[in-house]
């Protein structure tokens, strides 16, 4: 028999549960008795029943929190407590939103929403509208304050800081729901970074891999921090943004196992997408003058950095023919955007050791 794993379980963004948090608050505000439960409206219609886990006031205000369960997802928010207080304001005022503690404010341009504004994603905002006019019967003239409790610490873990969100977390999301494994605030955040890149009409990105490669291409170009965006593994998810918001000039950087992956077409570059094809490594050393005796070692070698070490031997420069294969991937990704793209491929200890740029 064979054993069958249950599904990933889905969960919800922190959008959906500042909106529940919103309705149960709002419901307070209105003199309802405290439900232990509420129903709220996602952006493809559907609905979804939240649990409440504490009300109360703040300075004669109420207050609603939930607790944030991202499913399956390793998501840095799951377990969260988000809470929404909320408040009538004059008539005419509109629907305001306020960042609360542990909730980022925005500080530069490029993003969704203006510098000031707290950093409560559009649709998020239209969910709360949205909710708050299906019990009040219209949408009323309110102030929401949206909070997370240690939301400044979780914050640390992301790339707020560097899209110039300060003091906290955005709240996020786009379907209300979080699908296993997507990634999608990772995906967010390098987006929302070229936008913020672009807004400060920056000519030069660069995307790596992770910090040590980053490292390697700002001290080779000298780039401000708004222009290194960490694209971690998701290489497409980063190309395919600049193939609709273009910039004049990319830079891609990564360690040789990575970069060796996205010469042979791979655009999701985690080792659970795959392991590098290493008789194709191989073929691509000989193009480089490998001798045979070489090519069958490197086409056996377990790990693409044993198979390196082992041409250097032979002063094989696979380096710079793996930056080769990995550029046209890269062009090939961006077309037909006009942006000049070169590869930088580095080594564990920050070295380059292949690149595409002549100089």
């Amino acid at each position: 028999m064979t054993n069958t794993a249950p599904p990933l379980r889905r969960g919800w963004t922190t959008g959906s549960c500042a909106t529940a948090a919103t309705r149960a608050a709002w419901m307070l505000l209105l003199g309802y008795d405290p439900p232990a439960t509420v129903p709220i409206t996602l952006p493809n219609g559907s609905s979804c029943v939240f649990s409440i886990c504490r009300y109360g006031t703040d300075k004669g205000n109420p207050y609603a929190e939930v607790i944030k369960d991202a499913g399956d997802d390793p998501d840095i928010t799951h377990g969260a407590c988000i809470r929404a207080t909320v408040r009538h304001l004059p008539q005419g005022s509109g629907v305001v939103f306020r960042a609360g503690s542990g909730v980022g404010t925005i500080t530069r341009p490029g993003l969704p929403l203006p510098p000031g504004e707290a950093a409560i994603n559009p649709v998020p905002r239209a969910m709360m509208c949205r909710t708050l006019s299906e019990v009040n019967g219209s949408l009323p003239d309110a102030e929401i304050i949206i909070s997370v409790q240690d939301g400044a610490r979780l914050a640390q873990r992301t790339l707020n800081g560097r899209l110039g969100i300060v003091g906290g977390l955005s709240i996020l999301g786009t379907t209300g729901i979080v699908v296993p494994f997507s990634c999608s605030a990772w995906i967010h955040s390098i987006q929302r970074g070229i936008d913020v890149a672009r807004a400060e009409g920056l000519h030069h990105l660069a995307g790596a891999t992770g910090n040590v490669s980053e490292n390697t291409v700002q001290k080779l170009y000298n780039l401000p921090e708004t222009a290194l965006i960490e694209m971690g593994d998701f290489a497409g998810g980063m190309l395919k943004y600049l193939r609709q918001h273009p910039v004049p000039r990319l830079t891609i950087a990564g360690g040789i196992a990575k970069m060796t992956k996205l010469g042979q077409g791979r655009l999701d570059l985690h080792s659970k997408r795959g392991q590098a094809d290493m008789r194709a490594l191989a073929e691509l050393a000989a193009t480089g003058g490998a001798s045979p005796p070489l090519i069958s070692a490197i086409a056996a070698s377990p790990t693409v950095a044993e198979a390196f070490l082992l041409t250097q031997e032979e002063n094989i420069p696979l380096g710079t023919l793996i930056a080769q294969t990995a550029l046209k991937t890269v062009q090939q990704a961006l077309a037909p955007a006009s942006i000049k793209a070169d590869v930088v491929v580095c080594n564990r200890a920050g070295q380059c050791v292949g690149r595409t740029e002549e100089h």
